[in-house]
């Protein structure tokens, strides 16, 4: 299981900034110019207690022009401060939605050209989770928190330089009375926080997983008279879920005890300060300064302590979505063939091939078989002897453990996927579509796929009177599923994308099982135009399929039993 790794339930979160810098790099100016336009805004809201406390020492001294000229600077900061301050969030905004939109871009790459084992290994719904709710979450983040935690953390700087600027006796009351245990209980509350947040994460993200499979399997849990079973399974997770959300809670209560500090640093502020301004050391217009400040300051602390809380909480979300970006970057491939000329000689071979979808147990063992150019067989065997796996080597979606596939001569691992996919086409019993209509499925081909391009594969294929047949055409809505189309007809539509490509391996899990003689009819006859001057190979179920191919590849247990001339 060389090309796959695993998600992590609680990924690691040390150095995720520095893991995230990569992403971020791109857009530095505008977010340095975004941060020094915040801390400029913030220094103007940290000198208003300032010009306040010397608003009252002017008062108190009779001075009134002195106390106008104070007031219109007050006010004049107060306007500096709000123009600047929106105008540093609509910076930072606009740097956070960039990078939110090309880390959203990045995950719908990654996991389009991730490896189908990758896919097949984890659970959709902590897939869908970590590529939408993780990144929303993120964005919000971003939009709203990350430039309150800059001015947050710029003001405080700020405000401790202006204090210790007014009076260091004050601040040192100030710095004994309130620093030491905010210290202590904030880090009291990561510590707790470090190991509540990631595991509410990892429980929502299995509630929501097991909820979406839920919704998918639906009509068989009824079948089945399963659905207490699966409501129990529900339950269990809901409370797993609520025991993590709890303990999340318990961490966030050390916040509160921050409100008593508030309120025994600012008696010891009032004390202290009424003691030196009585003794001369300070004026009265510092004592409030001090009080002003204080309490700008202690707001100022909460709503940080909240944001850094929010912060942890996107940092878990970040460290899932790097996580699943990591995990999911394509192997690298050596000696990439690129738009190559197609080989003269364009025989397809398993050399040796191993596959295990479970480490220590191999599905396929040394299996070693070719196919010439043009040739049809068929690959047999019981169920899970790994036909359909070998299916899915031969054509590329799967990288073997050991061994290679090549074709024409080229490995296929080392074959750019847009080369990899015109040469080798898998056509499964169950063809996925997508809600929309006719031509919208039809689009779901390599290059530009045009109207004529259809038509011009439906004659190809003398399926233009059942095109013309359905009612809209090529815009013959399919439904959300597909339901609109049977079994047979996605298999048509199967064809008609195989047909468009023009592969030179073409790989059908076999098309006709289990559908009604008609449409059974239509799709062989359809094959049977498709297969000229191409390899076709056939996942063959029927005695009767197998009987008509002029060659059987037969697995037994993952090994080649007996491949028949």
């Amino acid at each position: 299981m060389a090309d796959v790794r695993r998600l992590a339930e609680e990924p690691d979160l040390r150095r995720v900034l520095r893991r995230a810098w990569p992403h971020l790099r791109a857009h530095r100016g505008i977010v340095a110019a975004g941060i020094a336009v915040n801390l400029v805004s913030t220094l103007a809201l940290t000198l208003v207690p300032v010009l306040i406390g010397r608003a009252v020492d002017r008062l108190l001294d009779h001075d009134r022009p002195g106390l106008l000229v104070t007031a219109g600077a007050v006010l004049g900061l107060v306007v500096a401060r709000t123009l600047l301050l929106r105008w540093s969030e609509l910076l930072l905004t606009r740097a956070g939605e960039r990078v939110v939109q090309g880390l959203r871009d990045l995950v719908v790459q990654r996991l389009a050209a991730a490896p189908l084992r990758f896919l097949e290994a984890h659970r959709g719904g902590d897939l869908l989770r970590r590529a939408t709710v993780e990144i929303a979450e993120l964005a919000t983040f971003v939009r709203s928190q990350l430039p309150d935690l800059i001015s947050l953390g710029g003001y405080l700087v700020c405000t401790a330089l202006v204090l210790v600027g007014s009076s260091w006796s004050l601040f040192v009351v100030l710095l004994v009375v309130f620093a030491p245990p905010m210290w202590w209980i904030t880090r009291r509350f990561r510590r707790a926080a470090e190991r509540a947040y990631p595991a509410e994460a990892a429980a929502q993200a299995d509630l929501a997983a097991t909820f979406t499979e839920s919704l998918q399997a639906r009509e068989q849990l009824r079948i089945d008279g399963a659905t207490g079973t699966w409501l129990g399974r529900l339950e269990r997770e809901t409370g797993a879920y609520l025991r993590t959300a709890r303990a999340a809670q318990r961490a966030a209560t050390w916040i509160d005890v921050t409100w008593v500090i508030q309120g025994l640093t600012s008696a010891a502020l009032l004390v202290g300060g009424g003691l030196l301004a009585g003794a001369d050391l300070v004026t009265v217009g510092v004592v409030v300064t001090f009080v002003l400040a204080s309490r700008d300051l202690f707001s100022s602390v909460d709503d940080f302590t909240l944001v850094a809380g929010e912060m942890l909480e996107s940092r878990v979300g970040l460290a899932r979505l790097l996580d699943l970006l990591e995990a999911a970057e394509p192997p690298p491939r050596v000696g990439v063939v690129a738009d190559a000329p197609r080989p003269p000689h364009r025989g397809l071979v398993a050399e040796a091939v191993s596959y295990a979808y479970r480490d220590g147990e191999p599905v396929l063992r040394d299996v070693s078989v070719s196919f010439a150019p043009g040739e049809h067989a068929g690959i047999v065997g019981e169920t899970g002897s790994g036909k359909t796996t070998l299916a899915k080597l031969l054509c590329g979606l799967y990288r073997p453990d050991g061994g290679a596939v090549r074709h024409g001569g080229d490995d296929l691992a080392a074959l750019d996927p847009a080369e990899l996919r015109r040469r080798l086409v898998l056509i499964p019993q169950q063809v996925h579509v997508i809600a929309g209509s006719l031509a919208d499925n039809l689009a779901l081909t390599p290059g530009r796929p045009t109207r004529a391009g259809f038509a011009a594969a439906a004659d190809r294929l003398g399926l233009t009177g059942w095109v013309e047949g359905r009612p809209g055409g090529f815009d013959a809505p399919l439904g959300r599923r597909g339901e609109r189309f049977s079994a047979g007809e996605r298999q048509l539509v199967g064809l008609l994308r195989a047909a468009m490509i023009d592969p030179d391996v073409l790989i059908l899990d076999e098309a006709t099982a289990d559908l009604d003689p008609r449409t059974a009819h239509r799709i062989e006859a359809a094959l049977a135009r498709l297969r000229a001057d191409r390899t076709v190979l056939v996942i063959a179920h029927r005695a009767g399929t197998i009987e008509r191919l002029p060659r059987v590849v037969r697995l037994s247990a993952g090994r080649v039993e007996q491949p028949c001339p």
